[in-house]
């Protein structure tokens, strides 16, 4: 039995607890000739998954309508058909928004069922991009609501995003994610439901798929992989309320990420060229460079090493075109010696190893953000152990360690891992020294 987070979302907004629900029940059942005895009991019940028998449904739904002013349905209260719940990407706007909003006050929650919950395969993740692709549009995203949403708070979500973003890279994913749900659920959440013209409403859509972009790096970075894929679907979902294909494009390249990660190297090539081929003119030349380098790897891990090559030739010229302050916020991560990373890596799986030190030596000595920092000197450590270059990785692996210090990521704590593994396995006692220096950052609980 799942909890009604919907249900639950829905109460919060309307301001009543679950003495006042059980109380305009029993009213409003009356007003149908029925004696209801209901008390806030039975409402946690309904709250824990237990559905209302007869006609309690259809009661729930009339409080709610009249106390905000809408219509709300059995699905809308997490009680539609059994079996038939509808679909969290395709339903119409106003049905998203209030299932993404149920989805964060319950992340905020830290329910065990979402943080747990394994990522779709198959059509259930395919579809979404699909949607994203395809007609229909979105004519009209206004909408009114009690909260009047002006351009002042677009741009303190712009601003959060750029703030979240920030802790992210410095403190990791595990320590900002529940900032960053907090902040969808107390203070993004009234301006969705809220007021606001066609022409508002997509510039808010946008900034918050931004925002809810971020929760979802931050739900990856965490290993909570079906949530933080929840958490990109809603995110193109918004991009596409916002008629901005270049942010589509953005949260496809994180799914796209997240499938190399759980090594679902066909999907990746494939959601790659939806972003290239939808975003068109949309997409900008960093972006296109991250794209075509994620399809490097995934070519390189299918043995295509025709396929391989000639993504990395695409994102070798793509990256020559950015120019700083020409990109949107999303794509600042795509910084100098991203993509020579990356490519490091595809070519290490095709076992170039020469020249896969010398586009991982060039990203180390770029200067980074912490984070990259950490990944960049862990693809060069693992490039220069395979060249039997043993002093050498321990020195960078010991160089690495230090930048990571500080930092909550399971990512982070994987890549540690594997170079430490490496390094054990090198038996040199320089490189036995650098991999004892990782087990004590990695004994540190998280």
């Amino acid at each position: 039995m799942q909890p009604n987070t919907l249900l639950d979302a829905l109460l919060d907004e309307a301001g009543i607890s679950h003495a006042g629900l059980a109380a305009h029940v029993n009213q409003a059942g009356r007003g149908r000739g029925m004696a209801l005895r209901y008390e806030h009991t039975a409402v946690a019940r309904w709250l824990k998954g237990q559905r209302p028998r007869g006609q309690v449904p259809d009661l729930i739904c009339e409080v709610l309508a009249a106390r905000l002013h809408r219509v709300v349905t059995l699905d809308d209260i997490g009680l539609g058909v059994p079996g038939q719940s509808a679909p969290p990407y395709g339903s119409p706007l106003s049905g998203f928004v209030e299932r993404a909003t149920a989805l964060w006050r319950s992340d905020e929650q830290q329910r065990p069922h979402l943080i747990g919950a394994p990522a779709v395969t198959g059509t259930p993740a395919v579809m979404p991009v699909w949607e994203w692709e395809n007609p229909p549009e979105d004519a009209d995203v206004s909408r009114t609501g009690r909260t009047r949403v002006s351009m002042a708070d677009i741009k303190m979500l712009r601003a959060a995003r750029a703030h979240y973003e920030l802790m992210y890279r410095k403190a990791g994913g595990i320590a900002t994610r529940s900032r960053i749900v907090g902040f969808l659920s107390t203070e993004t959440a009234p301006l969705l439901r809220g007021a606001y013209s066609d022409a508002l409403g997509r510039q808010l859509h946008r900034a918050t798929g931004g925002l809810v972009a971020v929760a979802g790096i931050c739900a990856y970075d965490s290993d909570a992989h079906g949530l933080a894929q929840r958490y990109f679907h809603q995110a193109l979902r918004l991009a596409k309320a916002s008629g901005d294909r270049g942010l589509g494009a953005y949260v496809i390249a994180l799914l796209v990420n997240q499938a190399l990660f759980m090594g679902e190297f066909r999907q990746s090539v494939a959601f790659a060229e939806a972003a290239l081929r939808t975003a068109g003119r949309q997409i900008t030349p960093a972006l296109a460079a991250d794209l075509y380098a994620m399809q490097a790897k995934a070519y390189a891990q299918l043995g295509d090493g025709g396929g391989a090559l000639g993504c990395i030739r695409r994102a070798e010229a793509e990256a020559e075109r950015i120019r700083p302050g020409h990109e949107p916020d999303e794509t600042g991560y795509v910084q100098p010696g991203l993509v020579n990373v990356q490519v490091a890596e595809a070519l290490l799986s095709l076992g170039d190893l020469t020249a896969a030190h010398e586009h991982a030596a060039e990203a180390a000595a770029i200067p980074a953000h912490d984070r990259g920092r950490v990944h960049r000197l862990g693809m060069l450590s693992q490039i220069e152990l395979r060249r039997g270059e043993a002093d050498r990785a321990a020195l960078t692996a010991t160089e690495m360690a230090e930048w990571a210090r500080g930092m909550e990521s399971q990512r982070l704590r994987d890549r540690l891992r594997e170079v430490r593994r490496q390094l054990v396995d090198n038996g040199s006692p320089s490189a036995a020294e650098a991999a004892e220096l990782i087990d004590g950052a990695l004994r540190v609980p998280l």
